[in-house]
């Protein structure tokens, strides 16, 4: 029998990146990463070679998409295609923490 394995925020490795994000799961097809952002901080406009799925576990923040800023909340979820401009700022008064799913 195959044996279970549990990562937690504790255990996760921590992404690449100075940011505040753990890689939870990885495989070939699919990349799930938890990201936390501090009240305040902004993660600068990017792209990415990879689909992804955001989904807002907490607070509240502002996506810079493109040329737009689009105002998310808690329980929103999303999809941005590789190669789209994006980039994250905390507008909320508690952290703002993501979900992100990397469609490898």
């Amino acid at each position: 029998m195959k044996k279970l394995e549990i990562t937690t925020l504790e255990t996760a490795e921590k992404v690449p990146f100075n940011i505040d994000g753990k890689i939870m799961f990885s495989n070939s097809n699919v990349e799930l990463i938890n990201l936390t952002l501090p009240k305040n901080e902004l993660l600068d406009l990017h792209t990415n070679p990879v689909d992804a799925v955001f989904y807002v576990l907490s607070g509240k923040g502002t996506l810079l998409f493109e040329n737009e800023k689009i105002v998310v909340e808690k329980n929103s979820c999303f999809e941005i295609k590789k190669g789209t401009r994006r980039g994250w700022e905390n507008t909320g008064n508690v952290e703002l923490k993501l979900l992100v799913v990397k469609q490898l």
